[in-house]
């Protein structure tokens, strides 16, 4: 038998049948991404949630390997909790069960059949793709040239391994595979960590049963330790990861490990025992569909009382240790930019925490210009750095989720967040200025007047409003209270021209001390230009929706 003739055509049908996932991924995954951002705060309801929000995403990226890693990068990033982790990966192993039964469709839906269908299918999405201009259109003409190439992947693979029907040699791996769970439990981790897919993994033992060469048995154990093999891509993306990360990880291996211990143990007894002439039989695509299914829904159902013991497991055998985040950490991961939509939703969080410390730095500018605390101006100094490396970090990353392929809409809003984190930088480095003046006062040992005191503590209050409303409008993508903003920033603009012409008068009439009155004016100056920055965010939330 030329084994060369299998291999190369049966390489090559995988390769397609994987590229084929990945563009209908992209479209799918391009398509839903407003809805998965919706899907992403549901995650801060309950666990129940995060497995629907687990299967919804990995049935869009088709890629359990793919969902756990960007779990991963979630809880790196201090977005996800583990609890809502362990949700996730519940929900990504029912999740990759989809492409089974696209793959399966052929046998209970016979006008499926490759052969008709994907031809239909990659001429349709052609003529789509060169006839479309808008974005979506694009998407859908992914998704259907995507199904396609697919289904012509999996044909050949099966075409291609159809010789070995002949080959007793190759039966008999299969049979030894089922009278030995551990090899097969073994065979089916090996293959899926080696590509790093269970769904192409679990196409490929499909292809091999459309051509009669798989025992039900060996199937069944093949199929469970697919299931521990598409953890070898998380584990390896913890590698560098916080302990909380890591503790992930392990989590989705423990889960996958105890689920194939409970049914392996079944499914040895079940053809050992009950009914040892049913694992003999050849395996169906269909079935090879089904059985995945029970496999993961049933671990699922029966471990998600008992998930919490999954968690402190994890963290035992991890030695998981709570530290302090450092606050000028980026808590963005590159694993999360595989979803584009749920990577700008958590780039979005991380602003509005860079918005919170600029918050709690303006705070502190309200208070030392009047106590001129040597203390708060190192702080409001060191927050000011702080905030310089968040801005860097987090510009960064959304130039990295502006190259990725997205839709028109999320290319507004990564414009709009790129300008709304200037903003925020800016007016912390406002907050510095003003502790400086702080110290020039404290230096100089001057002092504003009463009515000076009075009129800068109005200045402040109404600026520091603004900027309040600003963070809120957009944490809260809050139209209302971004309309607060502009009314307060036309209220601090009135206010600086009549402080500033008073304050000349007291001047002239040496009512003042001149080098608090020089302060005082540039004082005035920082706050409304604080009140302008804080206009331009209102303005982002007015005019991009997110």
């Amino acid at each position: 038998m030329n084994y060369v003739s299998i291999i190369i055509p049966f390489v090559g049908g995988l390769g397609m049948f994987i590229y084929g996932m990945q563009i209908m991924a992209q479209g799918l995954e391009n398509a839903a991404g407003s809805k998965m951002k919706t899907l992403l705060e549901a995650l801060t309801k309950n666990k129940f949630f995060g497995v629907l929000l687990g299967a919804f995403i990995t049935a869009v990226i088709q890629s359990s390997s793919a969902t756990t890693v960007m779990v991963v990068g979630f809880v790196n990033a201090g977005i996800m909790n583990l609890t809502q982790a362990m949700g996730v990966i519940m929900g990504a192993n029912i999740g990759t069960t989809v492409t089974g039964w696209l793959v399966s469709s052929v046998e209970w839906a016979k006008f499926l059949s490759p052969g008709n269908l994907a031809p239909i299918a990659i001429m349709l999405g052609v003529i789509v793709m060169l006839t479309g201009t808008r974005r979506s259109t694009k998407d859908v003409s992914s998704i259907i040239i995507g199904f396609g190439l697919l289904f012509v992947g999996i044909t050949t693979m099966s075409s291609a391994v159809s010789p070995l029907q002949d080959s007793e040699g190759f039966r008999n791996i299969f049979v030894t595979l089922g009278h030995n769970p551990f090899l097969g439990i073994i065979a089916g981790a090996v293959v899926t960590a080696v590509i790093q897919s269970s769904s192409a993994s679990v196409g490929i033992l499909q292809s091999l049963a459309a051509a009669g060469l798989v025992p039900f048995n060996a199937a069944v154990y093949i199929i469970m330790g697919q299931n521990i093999g598409t953890c070898v891509t998380a584990i390896m993306s913890s590698i560098g990861a916080k302990k909380t990360a890591k503790t992930a990880a392990v989590m989705h291996l423990l889960f996958n490990i105890i689920g194939t211990v409970l049914f392996s143990i079944v499914a040895i007894v079940f053809f050992k025992v009950i009914y040892p002439n049913a694992g003999g039989g050849v395996i169906t695509q269909t079935e090879i569909s089904t059985v995945h299914t029970i496999f993961n829904i049933g671990t699922t159902v029966l471990l998600f009382p008992v998930s919490d013991l999954i968690i402190k497991l994890a963290k035992k055998l991890e030695k998981e240790d709570e530290r302090e985040v450092d606050e000028s950490k980026v808590l963005l991961d590159d694993r999360m930019l595989e979803t584009p939509g749920i990577a700008l939703q958590s780039t979005v969080s991380e602003v509005v925490r860079m918005g919170n410390i600029v918050r709690a730095t303006l705070d502190k500018s309200k208070r030392v210009m009047f106590t001129k605390d040597y203390q708060e101006i190192l702080d409001i100094k060191e927050e000011e750095s702080t905030v310089d490396r968040l801005c860097s970090g987090i510009t960064d990353y959304v130039i990295k989720i502006s190259s990725l392929s997205i839709n028109e809409k999320e290319h507004q809003h990564v414009a709009s967040l790129l300008q709304i984190i200037s903003d925020i930088e800016r007016i912390s480095d406002y907050c510095e200025n003003i502790s400086e003046f702080a110290e020039t006062l404290q230096i100089r040992k001057a002092e504003f007047s009463e009515t000076g005191t009075a009129e800068m503590r109005e200045m402040i209050d109404v600026c520091t409003d603004s900027y309040i409303y600003a963070i809120e409008a957009f944490a809260e993508n809050s139209k209302e209270k971004a309309m607060k903003v502009i009314e307060k920033e036309s209220q601090a603009d009135d206010l600086e021209i009549r402080l500033r012409a008073e304050h000349m008068k007291r001047l002239a009439s040496n009512q003042c001390n001149t080098d608090a009155g020089i302060v005082y004016l540039d004082a005035l100056v920082c706050l409304e230009r604080i009140s302008d920055h804080s206009r331009n965010i209102a303005e982002e939330v007015l005019t991009v929706a997110v």
